[in-house]
């Protein structure tokens, strides 16, 4: 192959990736995972302790496609009896970011219970603009939702 061949495809790959269908594009997961479920944080320590609690391997559950760590076999069992209420909404990625159309991955430290739901943001900032409008946030991120996965 010639080097202005060469060339012409490497200038021609953009253009291509646009031609491609979005359903033709790999959906992201439904949970935010990197690569266990909300960065290994046990989703149940929020809620017993008030803080982010590091998720530990020897203590794991499979759920919705995702590894979920926590700190305790009773966390464990907590979530396994009933994931919907410790499950962060929007899967666990940046809530904030779901109230205006995109995902953003999370850090254990931003996060917010709200009416006995746990929604996670990307970043402290993240989560001081979400908690401006925490309902108007939550309504528009439900609007956005699912489909922003892809």
């Amino acid at each position: 192959m010639t080097r202005r061949a060469t060339l012409a495809l490497f200038a021609a790959a953009p253009l291509a990736g646009a031609l491609i269908p979005r359903a033709a594009l790999a959906r992201e997961p439904e949970i935010f995972q990197n690569p266990i479920a909300i960065n290994g944080t046990d989703p149940v320590g929020y809620f017993q302790e008030g803080k982010p609690v590091a998720g530990s391997p020897a203590h794991k559950a499979m759920r919705r496609g995702a590894d979920w760590h926590f700190s305790n076999a009773g966390n464990a069992e907590a979530f396994l009896a009933d994931p919907e209420r410790y499950t962060p909404v929007f899967g666990g990625y940046c809530a904030y970011a779901a109230s205006l159309g995109y995902l953003a991955p999370t850090i254990p430290e931003a996060w917010t219970i709200h009416d006995g739901k746990l929604y996670l943001n990307a970043s402290l900032r993240a989560r001081e603009l979400w908690m401006q409008d925490i309902p108007g946030n939550i309504a528009a991120g439900l609007k956005n939702w699912p489909g922003i996965l892809g």
